[in-house]
């Protein structure tokens, strides 16, 4: 998946766009939820050398939210690695290149799910 690709997914079912909060040139964009503006995806441009691989090509990755249980499910040959820069029990990385989109839009869509805002139950 492209980082083009990536971002009409985003839109097209989530109908979020990137936010830029780092001011670094476009290269990170947040994607959040409208109503309660946490971040569930976190797209970067990095060294292929951050994810111990022996190449320093530039290229997409996202950083997405899962639940520990579901984030030893999927391993390097998936482009699934422990999350670059934030807490790996509790977030991937995703090297866009690398993983199938089918791999992506499920990781997005559990990330999605798991920051939403959550619901208040109704008590009988």
């Amino acid at each position: 998946m492209t980082k083009q690709e990536f971002f009409e997914h985003c839109l097209k079912t989530y109908g979020t766009t990137p936010d830029y909060p780092f001011g670094d040139g476009l290269e990170t964009a947040v994607f959040r939820h409208k109503d309660n503006r946490k971040w569930y995806a976190l797209l970067m441009k990095l060294s292929r050398r951050k994810f111990g691989l022996d190449s320093d090509e530039l290229i997409y990755v996202v950083n997405l939210k899962v639940p520990m249980e579901l984030s030893c499910s999927f391993g390097v040959e998936d482009g699934v690695y422990p999350a670059y820069h934030m807490n790996k029990l509790h977030w991937v990385s995703v090297l866009l290149p690398d993983a199938t989109d089918d791999v992506v839009r499920f990781l997005v869509s559990v990330s999605f799910e798991l920051t939403e805002k959550k619901k208040k139950r109704v008590q009988n």
